[in-house]
Parts: C-alpha cells; sequence; structure tokens
C-alpha cells in the first residue's frame, strides 16, 4: 500500500515511535489521525502537522476507541491504515510482579490492541481494503530476566496478529507485525513498575528508524519486522 494520501490512524502518538510515525507519514503525504491522552502534546503535534486530527483517548475505553474511529470517518471517510502503538512497559521479575500491574499491562498491550483492531475492521471491509501493523517487542523472542511480564503480553498480540492476518486475508486487510528490541523513547520513563536496567550509550534504536520500518510494513505488507538490538 502507498501511504500516500492514505488515512493513518496512530496510537500512542504523543511521543516516541507514534510521533516518529505520525511525522513520518505525514511528510509522505497521509493523512495522520493522531491518537493518545496527554493533551498538550497532541495538540502541539497537531499545530505541526498540517490538515492533521488530533483525539485525545485512552484506548482501553471502549466510548475512547470508538471516538478516534469516529474522528477519522468524520474528517476523511475512511481508515485505510492503523498503527497500534499505545503500550506501556513493566521492568519487574517475575517473583515481584504485582498481579494489579500484570493486569494493566494486558488490558492495554493485549486487550486494547485487539479492541483496537476491531474497530477498524468494519471500515476496512467496506472499502476492501486496509493495513493494520501492531507494534511489538523483540523481548517476545528473547530471553530477558526481569522483562518476562511485559515480554508475555507482546507475545501474545504476536498471536493476535498472526491470527488476524490469516483471518483477515479474504477482506483485504493485511496485518503486519514490527518488533523493536530497544528504542531511545520515553517509553522506558513511564513503565507500568520496575526501572530500566538495560539502557547504554549506544544501545538503543531510534524511533525514526522504527517508523521507518512502520512504513515499509505497511507499504510491502510483509509479516513480520524482527529488528535487532542496536549497540
Amino acid at each position: 500500500m502507498d501511504i500516500t494520501d492514505r488515512v493513518v490512524v496512530i496510537t500512542g502518538a504523543s511521543s516516541g515511535i507514534g510521533e516518529a510515525t505520525a511525522r513520518l507519514a505525514h511528510a509522505r503525504g497521509a493523512r495522520v489521525v493522531l491518537a493518545a491522552r496527554r493533551e498538550d502534546r497532541l495538540a502541539a503535534l497537531e499545530k505541526e502537522l498540517d490538515g492533521s486530527v488530533a483525539v485525545t483517548a485512552d484506548v482501553t475505553r471502549a466510548e475512547d476507541r470508538r471516538r478516534i474511529v469516529d474522528a477519522a470517518l468524520e474528517r476523511f471517510g475512511r481508515v485505510d491504515v492503523l498503527v497500534n502503538n499505545a503500550g506501556r512497559g513493566l521492568h519487574v521479575p517475575l517473583a515481584d510482579v504485582d498481579p494489579a500491574d500484570y493486569a494493566a499491562i494486558l488490558d492495554l498491550n493485549v486487550g486494547a490492541a485487539l479492541a483496537m483492531m476491531q474497530a477498524v475492521v468494519p471500515a476496512m471491509r467496506e472499502r476492501g481494503e486496509g493495513a493494520v501493523v501492531n507494534i511489538s517487542s523483540g523481548t517476545s523472542r528473547r530471553v530477558i530476566p526481569g522483562l518476562g511480564a511485559y515480554a508475555a503480553t507482546k507475545s501474545a498480540l504476536n498471536m493476535l496478529s498472526a491470527v488476524a492476518r490469516a483471518e483477515w486475508a479474504g477482506d483485504g486487510i493485511v496485518v503486519s507485525t514490527v518488533l523493536p528490541t530497544y528504542t531511545e523513547s520515553e517509553f522506558h520513563d513511564k513503565l507500568q513498575a520496575g526501572a530500566d536496567r538495560f539502557r547504554g550509550p549506544g544501545a538503543g534504536d531510534t524511533a525514526e528508524h522504527v517508523a521507518e520500518e512502520i512504513l515499509r510494513a505497511v507499504e510491502t505488507g510483509v509479516e513480520e519486522i524482527d529488528l535487532p538490538r542496536v549497540g
């Protein structure tokens, strides 16, 4: 799918990978719908990206998910691409994981991601085409002590992506998964619990490079892009 003139919905768009993806998609001629919880950050980005639409939303809420899709349909008449990027980390050894913290990231990283896919499917089916890119994590393919609970949520997202790709292929909807291993962004400063013990000089990929790979997934329809750790 050529990204030019496409309507691209991006969750978690106020910073990091989501913001970088919004900037890159806009620069390549897409019409972007920005969704995140931080209204001030979204408003500033909306002003920068001419013609974009910002929706302050918490994707764990059904009414907010509806508002995101409704905003895209009302402004642009369709949804061509969903970049399912909203998520949160949990950097705690398994013996110390609080079940409430785990339930919270399951709700966001898995439940809300599935619900966002479901929210855009009707509009995509109606047009007979669409692309979904789910942002997973390379930690789901690696054994890293301290990240097991977080990685398990991303492993679940990997399976949802794979099954959705098979189930929706007949509708013209292509589902891809991008798995960054470590990206320099605010993500690591806003964990559900725990602390970032994995950062080191030169250890992180850039959000801009991950954004390039996300748009490559849209353009090629490749099933998966697993990005290695940098450094």
